[in-house]
Protein backbone atom coordinates (compact mmCIF):
# COMPACT_ATOMS: atom_id res chain seq x y z
CA UNK A 1 0.00 0.00 0.00
CA UNK A 2 1.32 3.56 -0.96
CA UNK A 3 1.55 6.02 1.67
CA UNK A 4 1.45 9.94 0.41
CA UNK A 5 2.86 12.79 2.40
CA UNK A 6 3.75 16.18 1.00
CA UNK A 7 7.35 16.02 2.19
CA UNK A 8 9.88 12.61 3.50
CA UNK A 9 12.42 13.49 5.08
CA UNK A 10 15.16 10.86 4.86
CA UNK A 11 17.25 11.81 8.38
CA UNK A 12 16.35 12.43 11.64
CA UNK A 13 19.53 14.33 12.66
CA UNK A 14 19.62 18.39 13.00
CA UNK A 15 18.70 18.85 9.83
CA UNK A 16 16.13 16.46 9.18
CA UNK A 17 14.37 17.56 12.51
CA UNK A 18 14.22 20.75 12.02
CA UNK A 19 12.76 20.56 8.35
CA UNK A 20 10.42 17.94 9.47
CA UNK A 21 9.27 19.46 12.47
CA UNK A 22 9.03 22.97 10.83
CA UNK A 23 7.30 21.86 7.41
CA UNK A 24 4.68 20.00 9.91
CA UNK A 25 3.88 22.69 11.75
CA UNK A 26 3.15 25.19 8.58
CA UNK A 27 0.63 22.54 7.76
CA UNK A 28 2.25 20.41 5.77
CA UNK A 29 1.88 15.86 6.13
CA UNK A 30 5.49 14.94 6.87
CA UNK A 31 6.73 11.88 7.44
CA UNK A 32 10.90 11.06 8.43
CA UNK A 33 12.83 8.14 7.91
CA UNK A 34 15.67 6.97 10.35
CA UNK A 35 17.53 3.72 9.90
CA UNK A 36 19.38 3.86 13.16
CA UNK A 37 19.85 5.87 16.39
CA UNK A 38 16.90 8.95 16.24
CA UNK A 39 18.60 12.50 17.04
CA UNK A 40 21.21 11.85 13.87
CA UNK A 41 25.36 12.00 14.92
CA UNK A 42 25.84 14.83 16.93
CA UNK A 43 23.36 13.59 19.66
CA UNK A 44 23.88 10.34 19.68
CA UNK A 45 27.82 9.83 18.86
CA UNK A 46 28.89 12.98 17.83
CA UNK A 47 29.56 16.78 19.03
CA UNK A 48 27.84 16.08 21.94
CA UNK A 49 29.13 13.17 24.00
CA UNK A 50 32.59 14.26 22.65
CA UNK A 51 32.02 17.37 24.50
CA UNK A 52 31.23 15.77 27.75
CA UNK A 53 34.53 13.79 27.15
CA UNK A 54 36.44 17.26 26.29
CA UNK A 55 35.10 18.32 29.72
CA UNK A 56 37.51 16.05 31.41
CA UNK A 57 40.67 16.91 29.36
CA UNK A 58 39.52 20.75 30.07
CA UNK A 59 39.29 20.07 33.90
CA UNK A 60 42.27 18.20 33.77
CA UNK A 61 44.79 20.70 32.28
CA UNK A 62 43.23 23.53 34.31
CA UNK A 63 44.98 21.69 37.15
CA UNK A 64 47.94 21.44 35.53
CA UNK A 65 48.47 24.36 34.55
CA UNK A 66 48.56 25.70 38.23
CA UNK A 67 50.71 22.53 39.64
CA UNK A 68 53.18 24.73 41.95
CA UNK A 69 50.80 27.22 41.82
CA UNK A 70 48.38 26.58 44.80
CA UNK A 71 47.04 23.48 43.49
CA UNK A 72 49.17 20.04 43.89
CA UNK A 73 48.35 17.31 42.57
CA UNK A 74 46.37 16.01 39.17
CA UNK A 75 43.11 14.61 38.90
CA UNK A 76 43.28 11.07 37.27
CA UNK A 77 40.15 10.34 34.90
CA UNK A 78 38.33 7.67 36.01
CA UNK A 79 37.23 6.23 32.31
CA UNK A 80 34.32 4.33 33.32
CA UNK A 81 32.92 7.14 35.47
CA UNK A 82 33.02 9.66 32.68
CA UNK A 83 31.46 7.17 30.44
CA UNK A 84 28.60 6.89 32.16
CA UNK A 85 27.90 10.18 33.11
CA UNK A 86 28.06 10.77 29.05
CA UNK A 87 25.72 8.04 28.83
CA UNK A 88 23.20 10.50 30.75
CA UNK A 89 23.44 12.18 27.59
CA UNK A 90 23.32 9.77 25.32
CA UNK A 91 20.66 7.13 25.98
CA UNK A 92 17.74 9.49 26.29
CA UNK A 93 18.08 10.62 23.05
CA UNK A 94 16.41 8.53 20.71
CA UNK A 95 13.52 7.86 22.37
CA UNK A 96 13.22 11.79 23.46
CA UNK A 97 14.09 12.69 19.06
CA UNK A 98 11.28 10.49 18.41
CA UNK A 99 8.68 11.40 20.52
CA UNK A 100 9.24 14.98 19.97
CA UNK A 101 8.77 14.51 15.92
CA UNK A 102 5.79 12.46 16.76
CA UNK A 103 4.03 15.10 19.01
CA UNK A 104 4.41 18.07 16.25
CA UNK A 105 2.64 15.55 13.88
CA UNK A 106 5.53 13.93 11.88
CA UNK A 107 4.71 10.53 10.89
CA UNK A 108 8.33 8.46 12.19
CA UNK A 109 9.17 5.48 9.99
CA UNK A 110 12.45 3.46 11.22
CA UNK A 111 14.46 1.35 8.18
CA UNK A 112 16.44 1.73 5.59
CA UNK A 113 14.90 4.28 3.07
CA UNK A 114 15.54 3.48 -1.08
CA UNK A 115 14.29 4.94 -4.26
CA UNK A 116 11.85 3.21 -6.24
CA UNK A 117 11.66 6.07 -8.31
CA UNK A 118 11.14 10.22 -8.56
CA UNK A 119 8.59 10.10 -6.28
CA UNK A 120 8.64 7.06 -4.55
CA UNK A 121 10.42 4.77 -2.12
CA UNK A 122 10.47 2.31 0.48
CA UNK A 123 11.12 1.65 4.03
CA UNK A 124 10.69 -1.97 5.42
CA UNK A 125 7.95 -2.74 2.53
CA UNK A 126 5.85 0.51 2.88
CA UNK A 127 5.97 2.39 0.11
CA UNK A 128 5.85 6.68 0.68
CA UNK A 129 5.16 8.72 -2.08
CA UNK A 130 5.84 12.71 -1.94
CA UNK A 131 5.04 15.92 -3.64
CA UNK A 132 8.62 16.40 -2.20
CA UNK A 133 11.46 14.82 -0.62
CA UNK A 134 14.28 16.25 1.77
CA UNK A 135 17.62 14.14 1.74
CA UNK A 136 19.10 14.74 5.73
CA UNK A 137 20.77 11.31 5.87
CA UNK A 138 24.04 12.56 7.01
CA UNK A 139 27.45 10.81 6.51
CA UNK A 140 29.56 7.95 8.32
CA UNK A 141 33.07 7.08 9.48
CA UNK A 142 35.14 6.17 6.44
CA UNK A 143 37.70 3.16 6.73
CA UNK A 144 40.91 2.97 4.56
CA UNK A 145 40.94 0.17 2.37
CA UNK A 146 44.05 -1.42 2.84
CA UNK A 147 44.58 -5.37 4.41
CA UNK A 148 43.57 -5.83 7.46
CA UNK A 149 40.49 -2.94 7.70
CA UNK A 150 38.17 -4.98 9.80
CA UNK A 151 40.21 -4.40 12.70
CA UNK A 152 39.82 -0.90 12.41
CA UNK A 153 37.68 1.21 15.23
CA UNK A 154 35.47 4.35 14.59
CA UNK A 155 34.65 7.88 16.59
CA UNK A 156 31.41 5.44 17.45
CA UNK A 157 33.33 2.87 18.84
CA UNK A 158 35.61 5.50 20.78
CA UNK A 159 32.70 7.24 22.09
CA UNK A 160 31.56 3.86 23.62
CA UNK A 161 34.45 2.51 24.92
CA UNK A 162 34.29 0.73 28.20
CA UNK A 163 38.04 0.89 29.26
CA UNK A 164 40.30 3.04 27.79
CA UNK A 165 43.41 0.83 26.87
CA UNK A 166 47.16 1.64 27.42
CA UNK A 167 47.65 2.59 23.89
CA UNK A 168 45.51 3.46 21.13
CA UNK A 169 46.53 4.47 17.56
CA UNK A 170 44.71 7.62 15.45
CA UNK A 171 44.99 6.97 11.70
CA UNK A 172 44.84 10.39 10.20
CA UNK A 173 45.31 13.94 10.93
CA UNK A 174 42.02 15.40 11.14
CA UNK A 175 39.65 17.10 13.43
CA UNK A 176 38.80 13.38 15.41
CA UNK A 177 42.07 12.76 15.76
CA UNK A 178 43.39 15.95 17.03
CA UNK A 179 40.32 15.94 19.88
CA UNK A 180 40.52 12.17 20.67
CA UNK A 181 44.38 12.30 21.05
CA UNK A 182 43.75 14.66 23.81
CA UNK A 183 41.08 12.90 25.35
CA UNK A 184 42.80 9.22 25.32
CA UNK A 185 45.95 11.34 26.68
CA UNK A 186 44.05 12.73 29.45
CA UNK A 187 42.74 9.25 30.57
CA UNK A 188 46.31 8.24 30.79
CA UNK A 189 47.08 6.36 27.67
CA UNK A 190 49.89 6.28 25.35
CA UNK A 191 48.14 7.91 22.08
CA UNK A 192 49.86 7.74 18.63
CA UNK A 193 48.32 9.63 15.61
CA UNK A 194 49.99 8.63 12.16
CA UNK A 195 49.06 10.96 9.27
CA UNK A 196 50.08 10.06 5.52
CA UNK A 197 51.87 13.54 4.63
CA UNK A 198 53.18 15.92 7.28
CA UNK A 199 49.81 18.46 6.69
CA UNK A 200 47.69 18.16 9.69
CA UNK A 201 44.49 19.83 9.88
CA UNK A 202 45.00 20.74 6.68
CA UNK A 203 42.15 23.74 6.22
CA UNK A 204 43.51 25.57 9.55
CA UNK A 205 46.42 27.86 9.88
CA UNK A 206 49.69 26.07 9.20
CA UNK A 207 51.54 27.48 12.36
CA UNK A 208 49.11 27.75 14.74
CA UNK A 209 48.66 23.54 13.26
CA UNK A 210 52.07 23.26 14.15
CA UNK A 211 51.97 24.89 17.46
CA UNK A 212 49.21 22.42 19.10
CA UNK A 213 51.24 19.32 17.79
CA UNK A 214 53.92 20.46 19.56
CA UNK A 215 51.54 20.98 22.90
CA UNK A 216 50.40 17.64 22.41
CA UNK A 217 53.72 16.14 22.01
CA UNK A 218 54.85 18.01 25.40
CA UNK A 219 51.83 15.93 26.99
CA UNK A 220 53.42 12.83 25.39
CA UNK A 221 51.10 12.45 22.54
CA UNK A 222 53.68 10.60 19.44
CA UNK A 223 53.07 12.26 15.94
CA UNK A 224 53.70 10.00 12.68
CA UNK A 225 54.13 11.98 9.39
CA UNK A 226 54.21 11.16 6.42
CA UNK A 227 53.97 7.20 6.88
CA UNK A 228 50.99 5.94 4.67
CA UNK A 229 49.91 2.43 6.48
CA UNK A 230 49.20 -0.44 4.02
CA UNK A 231 48.66 -3.47 6.58
CA UNK A 232 46.66 -3.56 10.00
CA UNK A 233 47.01 -7.29 11.79
CA UNK A 234 45.91 -8.32 14.74
CA UNK A 235 48.26 -10.03 17.22
CA UNK A 236 48.37 -11.73 20.33
CA UNK A 237 49.64 -8.06 22.29
CA UNK A 238 47.14 -6.09 19.96
CA UNK A 239 47.56 -5.06 16.46
CA UNK A 240 50.67 -4.33 14.10
CA UNK A 241 50.29 -1.54 11.95
CA UNK A 242 52.93 -1.32 9.09
CA UNK A 243 53.48 0.80 5.60
CA UNK A 244 54.93 -0.63 2.70
CA UNK A 245 58.90 1.01 4.02
CA UNK A 246 60.36 0.56 7.49
CA UNK A 247 57.37 1.76 9.67
CA UNK A 248 56.20 -0.99 12.54
CA UNK A 249 53.79 -0.14 15.41
CA UNK A 250 52.20 -1.93 17.94
CA UNK A 251 48.83 -1.11 19.90
CA UNK A 252 46.11 -1.81 21.98
CA UNK A 253 43.01 -0.59 19.41
CA UNK A 254 43.27 1.36 16.10
CA UNK A 255 40.70 3.80 14.98
CA UNK A 256 40.35 4.87 11.40
CA UNK A 257 40.22 9.28 11.85
CA UNK A 258 40.31 9.95 8.10
CA UNK A 259 37.10 11.81 7.66
CA UNK A 260 33.96 10.94 6.75
CA UNK A 261 31.55 9.42 3.94
CA UNK A 262 28.37 11.08 2.66
CA UNK A 263 25.65 8.18 3.07
CA UNK A 264 24.70 8.37 -0.66
CA UNK A 265 25.25 4.83 -1.44
CA UNK A 266 22.12 3.27 0.47
CA UNK A 267 19.63 5.51 -0.92
CA UNK A 268 19.85 4.56 -4.75
CA UNK A 269 19.87 7.66 -5.81
CA UNK A 270 19.96 6.84 -9.53
CA UNK A 271 15.82 5.90 -9.11
CA UNK A 272 15.11 9.25 -8.55
CA UNK A 273 17.45 11.46 -11.20
CA UNK A 274 19.82 12.96 -8.36
CA UNK A 275 23.29 13.12 -9.07
CA UNK A 276 26.15 13.02 -6.65
CA UNK A 277 30.02 12.77 -6.39
CA UNK A 278 32.07 11.00 -3.73
CA UNK A 279 32.00 14.42 -1.24
CA UNK A 280 28.17 13.83 -1.91
CA UNK A 281 24.58 15.20 -3.65
CA UNK A 282 25.27 17.73 -6.13
CA UNK A 283 22.76 20.83 -5.18
CA UNK A 284 21.86 24.30 -6.91
CA UNK A 285 22.01 27.85 -5.07
CA UNK A 286 18.63 26.94 -3.63
CA UNK A 287 20.01 23.28 -1.97
CA UNK A 288 17.50 21.69 -4.75
CA UNK A 289 19.47 18.18 -6.53
CA UNK A 290 19.33 17.38 -10.28
CA UNK A 291 15.49 16.24 -9.47
CA UNK A 292 14.16 19.89 -7.87
CA UNK A 293 11.25 17.98 -6.44
CA UNK A 294 14.40 16.87 -4.11
CA UNK A 295 16.07 18.56 -2.00
CA UNK A 296 19.07 17.51 0.16
CA UNK A 297 20.82 19.30 3.58
CA UNK A 298 23.49 18.65 5.57
CA UNK A 299 26.42 16.57 5.70
CA UNK A 300 25.01 14.34 2.76
CA UNK A 301 25.76 17.30 0.68
CA UNK A 302 28.39 17.94 -1.65
CA UNK A 303 30.06 21.42 -0.81
CA UNK A 304 32.55 23.45 0.21
CA UNK A 305 31.48 24.75 3.29
CA UNK A 306 32.55 22.72 6.22
CA UNK A 307 30.39 19.82 7.53
CA UNK A 308 28.91 20.83 10.95
CA UNK A 309 25.81 20.91 12.96
CA UNK A 310 24.91 24.57 13.12
CA UNK A 311 25.73 24.68 9.33
CA UNK A 312 23.43 21.36 9.13
CA UNK A 313 20.55 23.98 11.44
CA UNK A 314 21.22 27.13 8.74
CA UNK A 315 20.37 24.35 5.29
CA UNK A 316 17.33 23.22 7.27
CA UNK A 317 16.23 26.71 8.00
CA UNK A 318 16.92 28.21 4.16
CA UNK A 319 14.98 25.01 3.13
CA UNK A 320 11.71 25.41 4.74
CA UNK A 321 11.83 29.30 4.37
CA UNK A 322 12.13 27.85 0.08
CA UNK A 323 9.74 25.59 0.27
CA UNK A 324 7.26 28.02 1.77
CA UNK A 325 7.67 30.85 -0.23
CA UNK A 326 9.22 32.84 2.57
CA UNK A 327 12.35 33.45 0.14
CA UNK A 328 13.14 33.08 -3.04
CA UNK A 329 16.96 33.82 -2.92
CA UNK A 330 19.48 31.65 -3.06
CA UNK A 331 21.14 30.22 0.38
CA UNK A 332 24.01 32.93 1.35
CA UNK A 333 26.43 31.27 3.53
CA UNK A 334 27.67 33.49 6.52
CA UNK A 335 31.32 32.94 7.65
CA UNK A 336 31.58 30.00 9.53
CA UNK A 337 33.83 29.53 12.78
CA UNK A 338 35.48 26.07 12.98
CA UNK A 339 36.84 24.83 16.14
CA UNK A 340 39.25 21.85 17.49
CA UNK A 341 38.67 20.85 21.29
CA UNK A 342 42.03 19.66 21.71
CA UNK A 343 44.30 20.45 24.43
CA UNK A 344 44.49 23.83 24.02
CA UNK A 345 41.57 24.51 21.50
CA UNK A 346 41.94 25.57 17.93
CA UNK A 347 39.58 28.10 16.36
CA UNK A 348 39.31 29.57 12.91
CA UNK A 349 36.58 31.86 10.67
CA UNK A 350 36.86 33.62 7.57
CA UNK A 351 39.82 34.72 5.12
CA UNK A 352 43.05 33.28 6.77
CA UNK A 353 46.28 34.65 4.48
CA UNK A 354 49.99 34.75 4.65
CA UNK A 355 51.60 38.14 5.09
CA UNK A 356 52.48 38.23 1.45
CA UNK A 357 49.22 39.31 0.19
CA UNK A 358 48.36 42.84 -0.55
CA UNK A 359 45.08 42.82 0.07
CA UNK A 360 44.96 42.12 3.70
CA UNK A 361 46.72 42.77 6.52
CA UNK A 362 47.79 39.64 8.46
CA UNK A 363 48.75 39.99 12.53
CA UNK A 364 50.27 37.53 14.56
CA UNK A 365 49.42 38.30 18.63
CA UNK A 366 51.23 35.91 21.30
CA UNK A 367 48.80 36.68 24.15
CA UNK A 368 50.93 34.02 26.25
CA UNK A 369 51.31 37.22 28.83
CA UNK A 370 48.05 38.34 29.05
CA UNK A 371 46.62 38.33 32.21
CA UNK A 372 43.73 36.41 30.61
CA UNK A 373 45.54 33.40 29.93
CA UNK A 374 48.70 33.69 32.15
CA UNK A 375 46.18 34.02 35.57
CA UNK A 376 45.21 30.11 34.43
CA UNK A 377 49.04 30.02 33.59
CA UNK A 378 48.43 28.80 30.01
CA UNK A 379 51.52 27.48 28.19
CA UNK A 380 50.45 29.37 24.77
CA UNK A 381 48.28 31.19 23.94
CA UNK A 382 48.49 32.73 19.91
CA UNK A 383 45.75 34.93 18.10
CA UNK A 384 45.38 35.40 14.43
CA UNK A 385 43.51 38.87 12.77
CA UNK A 386 42.85 39.32 9.19
CA UNK A 387 42.19 42.89 7.94
CA UNK A 388 40.84 43.94 4.68
CA UNK A 389 43.98 46.75 3.94
CA UNK A 390 41.38 49.51 2.34
CA UNK A 391 38.02 49.04 4.71
CA UNK A 392 40.35 48.02 7.86
CA UNK A 393 37.45 45.55 8.77
CA UNK A 394 37.51 42.17 10.22
CA UNK A 395 37.41 39.84 7.55
CA UNK A 396 39.05 36.33 9.69
CA UNK A 397 40.61 35.47 12.40
CA UNK A 398 42.56 32.48 14.38
CA UNK A 399 43.17 31.21 17.85
CA UNK A 400 45.05 28.92 19.69
CA UNK A 401 44.54 28.72 23.61
CA UNK A 402 42.02 27.52 26.16
CA UNK A 403 39.28 30.38 25.69
CA UNK A 404 39.20 29.53 21.84
CA UNK A 405 35.55 28.30 21.58
CA UNK A 406 34.91 31.75 23.22
CA UNK A 407 36.58 33.81 21.22
CA UNK A 408 35.66 32.34 17.70
CA UNK A 409 32.20 33.67 18.38
CA UNK A 410 33.37 37.13 19.19
CA UNK A 411 35.04 37.41 15.60
CA UNK A 412 32.16 35.70 13.88
CA UNK A 413 30.15 38.60 15.33
CA UNK A 414 32.37 41.45 14.27
CA UNK A 415 33.23 40.14 11.23
CA UNK A 416 29.61 38.97 9.94
CA UNK A 417 28.28 42.57 11.42
CA UNK A 418 31.44 44.76 9.74
CA UNK A 419 31.83 45.83 12.91
CA UNK A 420 35.35 48.40 12.92
CA UNK A 421 37.91 48.84 15.33
CA UNK A 422 36.77 52.05 16.58
CA UNK A 423 33.60 50.96 17.17
CA UNK A 424 34.82 48.16 18.94
CA UNK A 425 36.48 50.47 21.29
CA UNK A 426 33.91 52.42 22.20
CA UNK A 427 32.09 49.28 23.61
CA UNK A 428 32.60 48.71 27.75
CA UNK A 429 33.63 44.43 28.42
CA UNK A 430 33.09 43.08 31.71
CA UNK A 431 36.77 43.21 33.00
CA UNK A 432 38.81 40.75 33.31
CA UNK A 433 37.60 38.41 30.51
CA UNK A 434 38.35 36.95 26.94
CA UNK A 435 36.17 39.91 25.46
CA UNK A 436 37.93 42.56 27.52
CA UNK A 437 40.72 41.76 25.55
CA UNK A 438 39.05 42.57 22.28
CA UNK A 439 39.66 45.88 21.85
CA UNK A 440 43.58 45.25 22.03
CA UNK A 441 43.44 42.41 19.24
CA UNK A 442 41.34 43.86 16.90
CA UNK A 443 42.99 47.79 17.18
Amino acid sequence: MVKEFDVVVIGSGVSGMETASSLAAEGKSVAIIEESLWGGTCPNRGCDPKKVLVSAVEARDHVNQLQGKGLNSAPKVNWPELMAFKETFTSPVPKQMKSSLESSGVKAFTGKAAFIDENLLEVNGDELKADHFILAAGARPSILDIEGKEHFLTSDDFLSLPEMPETITLVGGGYIAFEFAAIANAAGSRVHVIQHNDRPLKDFDQELVDQLVKQLEAKGVKFHFNVDISKVENTSIGYALTDDSDFELNTDLVFCTTGRMPNTDRLKLENAGVEYDKKGIKVNEHLQSSNPAIFAIGDILSKSQPKLTPVCTFEANYVVSYMTGKTTEPIAYPSIPTMVFSGPKLAQIGVMVDKSNDDYELSTIDATQWFNYRRTNEPISTIKIVKDKQSGLLVGAACLNNAADELINYFSQLIEQKVSASELASHIFAYPTPASDLPSIYS
